[in-house]
């Protein structure tokens, strides 16, 4: 286990096998490498890297999971699943990327911040194949500003419900 400080930035990397509860009140970034058992409670970023092994309930702000989890997955901003990684257990966050060849046996449930009724947001993929379009029809859409987008850190975000009410307007 090694500690970094960088000006305010601090970084934990687990190479070890470790068991019980990792939680943090102040934002790091944490790096497993190694095998966890417990309970995960982190601010900040935190990777399961592609060896690590994790059996716990994760709940943190910005996770990478390239490793194999077993247990539930809460991300208070985002999550993003890294081929080869493998994921046993419910996922919870507002947006979600996953890499081809990653294994997820679970419920995703999308949610904006902490709104019990929380919009469900679609990537340009996700759109064209709900849409049942191809993807550079949907990309011509984007360019001429004729569907609903949002631009997050360079990536085009679609909510699902401003895509439906777009939609039912095309239909009238």
């Amino acid at each position: 286990m090694a500690k970094n400080n960088k000006g305010e930035e601090k970084i934990l990397d687990v190479d070890a096998s470790m068991q019980g509860t990792i939680a943090f009140k102040d934002p790091v970034n944490l790096r497993i490498n190694g095998t966890f058992e417990g309970k995960l409670d982190t601010k900040g970023n935190l990777t399961i890297g592609e060896n690590a092994k994790v059996r716990a309930n994760i709940h943190g702000d910005n996770i990478v999971i390239a490793g194999k989890v077993v247990g539930n997955v809460t991300a208070s901003q985002s999550l993003s699943v890294v081929s080869p990684a493998s994921i046993e257990g419910d996922i919870i966050t507002p947006r979600f990327s996953v890499g081809e060849g990653s294994i997820i046996e679970g419920k995703v449930t999308m949610k904006t911040g902490s709104s019990a009724g929380g919009d469900v947001f679609l990537t340009l993929r996700d759109v064209s194949q709900y849409l049942d379009l191809e993807a550079r029809v949907v990309e011509d859409l984007v360019k001429n500003n004729q569907i609903p987008v949002r631009r997050e850190n360079g990536n085009v975000v679609f909510s699902k419900s401003a895509v439906d009410g777009w939609l039912q307007n095309q239909k009238a």
